[in-house]
């Protein structure tokens, strides 16, 4: 086992044990406490954010619906880089440039929550979401900060959702929307029809999405395969030459939950071909949350 190495991204220990059995569970919590290295700077647009600042800053890395089925919360998951929070504290949601107070934030262990009172660089609160929240959203108590590094990948599998039961349209489209913003699926809306494309890393996150939208949404749908294996974010400079762009490859341009124009392609040749033909527009496999 090489520290350093781990430190680095290298290396990832592995732990063998039992939860059920309560065995191996305190080694590994342990050797987590041991080996997890302290809060480091963190990058933002404007300069680095040490986390011995006194002034408070964090950013939104993952959000989780229907964690409480029965109340059907979204909860934000935020990662503190500097400062202390405190119970009932004040912050600027600097996407939307509003003010919030956060009174009910929570702390997790397994299936246990309880509020907390105060929390410290490197800490992960939990914010209830009432849909505003969004993955790359930063909070901070004065400073507009934009916090980088927070990728979206590009998937790699491709399926179009099929709505068994017509009338639950409206529940389909809540259920895609929250389980792309929490990151289980990427959803596109092609600019011509009115499907819904599924893209995913993993065949399994198809699976998952479909028995979730079922057990927490009360939707029956399947999916079939598609003629899509990639997908690419548009970027551009040039805004005439975007509308012309747009106009010749509607059949395959979608937009994500987000609100980005991708391309969806069906084969790596027919990709590059595309971007032979349009070197005014970026094709990007990795889009920044922000």
């Amino acid at each position: 086992f090489d520290y350093q190495g781990y430190l680095k991204g290298y290396q990832t220990p592995v732990f063998f044990g039992s939860a059920l059995n309560n065995f191996g569970v305190r080694e590994l919590l342990d050797s987590f406490v041991e080996m997890a290295p302290p809060p480091g700077p963190m990058t933002a647009l404007s300069r680095e954010v040490s986390p011995y600042e006194e002034t408070f800053s964090g950013f939104v890395f993952k959000i989780q619906a229907n964690m409480d089925p029965a109340h059907r919360d979204r909860i934000a998951f935020l990662r503190i880089c500097s400062g202390r929070f405190t119970r009932g504290m004040k912050v600027r949601h600097h996407r939307t440039g509003k003010e919030m107070t956060l009174s009910n934030a929570t702390i997790f262990m397994a299936q246990e929550r309880t509020h907390v009172e105060e929390a410290y660089a490197g800490d992960i609160i939990g914010i209830h979401n009432h849909g505003t929240i969004k993955i790359g959203d930063t909070f901070t108590d004065k400073e507009p900060l934009q916090f980088t590094g927070i990728p979206n990948f590009a998937p790699e599998y491709f399926r179009r959702a099929v709505l068994k039961n017509p009338i639950k349209s409206k529940q389909l489209r809540t259920g895609l929307t929250q389980l792309a913003e929490e990151g289980a699926v990427q959803v596109f809306r092609p600019l011509m029809g009115n499907d819904y494309i599924l893209g995913a890393v993993g065949v399994l996150q198809f699976d998952v999405t479909m028995a979730r939208l079922k057990n927490e949404y009360g939707v029956e749908a399947a999916y079939v395969p598609t003629d899509f294996t990639m997908a690419r974010w548009i970027e551009y400079d040039d805004k005439k030459k975007l509308e012309e762009f747009v106009r010749k490859n509607q059949a395959n341009l979608s937009y994500d939950a987000e609100g980005h124009l991708a391309y969806l392609a069906a084969s790596k040749w027919s990709l590059e071909f595309v971007m032979e033909k349009w070197p005014g527009i970026t094709f990007s496999k990795v889009k920044e949350h922000h």
